[in-house]
């Protein structure tokens, strides 16, 4: 076997163990999409949880207020079922798409029933609704952490996965889909800012 052979050889093992290494590196940056979606799946489950409990607490106050209760309830469902879909397939970007909604349906709903609660100071007062608003508050902020890093993690992977020479290794092993970020709208009421005068 001559030198050109022997170079010729180096550099097939090389290229080889280049490509390997890329493929590798997809399913890694694939991985970490799916392992940000966890985290976020459990945020959101642990926000599920509490909406029965803060709408049981606040039924004993809000009697004339069912519809909001009730709309509260359905959104929370919806994104249930948003969330069990989209876990199935994290990448999957029309699930992704039907989890923001939902959970910015969500978001909408508890964000009337806050209104709603503040016209009664003995709910506001509530030790248990305290808790349960200051949970959910809490749960809120990893949620919006959670989303980020996952949001982080999908820049990655797509990234990588469209640059070259990574593209070539993407397609031929079936690394044809972006995955897919996860929006949510943001349903808190804007107010305008209060008109100062100075009269003279």
């Amino acid at each position: 076997m001559g030198t050109f052979d022997i170079v010729i050889l180096v550099l097939g093992i090389f290229i080889v163990w280049y490509f390997i290494n890329i493929y590798n590196q997809l399913i890694l940056y694939q991985s970490r999409v799916k392992n940000a979606f966890a985290q976020i799946e459990v945020q959101l489950k642990r926000r599920y949880d509490l909406i029965p409990n803060l709408v049981e607490t606040a039924k004993a106050y809000l009697k004339h207020e069912k519809e909001t209760l009730e709309a509260v309830i359905q959104a929370r469902n919806e994104a249930m079922s948003g969330l069990q879909r989209a876990g199935v397939d994290p990448t999957n970007a029309a699930a992704m798409q039907q989890l923001g909604s939902a959970e910015s349906g969500l978001t909408g709903a508890l964000g009337k029933l806050s209104m709603v609660m503040e016209a009664y100071p003995d709910l506001k007062a509530d030790a248990t609704m305290m808790q349960l608003s200051s949970e959910l508050t809490h749960t809120e902020n990893k949620v919006s952490f959670a989303r980020q890093a996952f949001n982080d993690s999908v820049l990655l992977f797509n990234t990588y996965m469209h640059s070259f020479p990574q593209q070539i290794i993407a397609s031929r092993f079936g690394f044809t889909k972006d995955a897919a970020f996860l929006e949510m709208e943001d349903h808190e009421a804007i107010q305008a800012a209060p008109t100062v005068s100075f009269s003279s």
